[in-house]
């Protein structure tokens, strides 16, 4: 059994969840008590959208598959920041100020383009051979280099105070976390990531992925 699956990751699943689902069910079709099964890119547990898996020979291109671009859907809260930039965390308060939405057009317009960006600390990055997220929730500290990422087009954006939704295509590497930290500083109000869906990976998109009940219902529909 050898392919590329794509999922549509539900709210409140790790990626990693995802892979331990396949891996059975794998297991339990093939026989193969180590059946391989890997991701080329995670998503946060509380985000939803297009997770590309590799099973069997298609591990290999993992390498290949994590460097593609990416486009999601986004939901950001002004007004507030977060200990994780996002609905999980602890909420302070930074302003009550309602920006223009002229004001945040132009903000959004002028992140896109090449940026250097430090990725969170509560984030998957292996940081001395450990996950940040797991030294982050240990109270140690943790210091990630800044990397270049590039913002390719920030569009479709909708506004109605204290919410900003828009669409957003990036390279890979790009945490839209720090993005909505970002705009929260440069509008100088705050915001944290209240909603994130993941809808094209490449040229895969979320239209042909399947669900969770599709792989356990009508088994794992995998791509050449």
């Amino acid at each position: 059994m050898n392919g590329i699956l794509l999922v549509d990751k539900p709210s409140g699943w790790t990626s990693f969840d995802v892979v331990a689902k396949v891996r059975g069910i794998v297991r339990r079709q093939t026989g193969l008590k180590k059946p391989k099964v890997g991701h080329t890119g995670t998503l946060d547990p509380l985000a939803t959208g297009l997770l590309v898996l590799v099973v069997g020979s298609y591990t290999k291109r993992v390498p290949e598959l994590t460097k593609l671009d990416k486009t999601y859907e986004v939901s950001m809260t002004l007004g507030q920041v977060s200990t994780t930039g996002d609905e999980e965390g602890e909420k302070t308060a930074i302003s009550d100020r309602m920006p223009q939405e002229v004001d945040i057009q132009q903000c959004l317009q002028n992140l896109e383009g090449e940026m250097e960006q430090t990725p969170p600390i509560f984030s998957a990055i292996k940081v001395n051979g450990q996950r940040a997220y797991k030294l982050a929730r240990a109270g140690k500290p943790v210091v990630i280099e800044p990397r270049k990422v590039e913002i390719y087009s920030i569009t479709d954006v909708e506004y109605t105070y204290p919410l900003v939704k828009f669409t957003t295509e990036v390279s890979s590497g790009t945490y839209i976390r720090t993005l909505v930290e970002d705009i929260g500083k440069q509008l100088d109000v705050g915001a944290y990531m209240s909603g994130l869906r993941r809808t094209k990976v490449g040229d895969f998109n979320i239209i042909g992925a399947q669900t969770v009940d599709d792989l356990q219902d009508k088994g794992l529909n995998l791509l050449k």
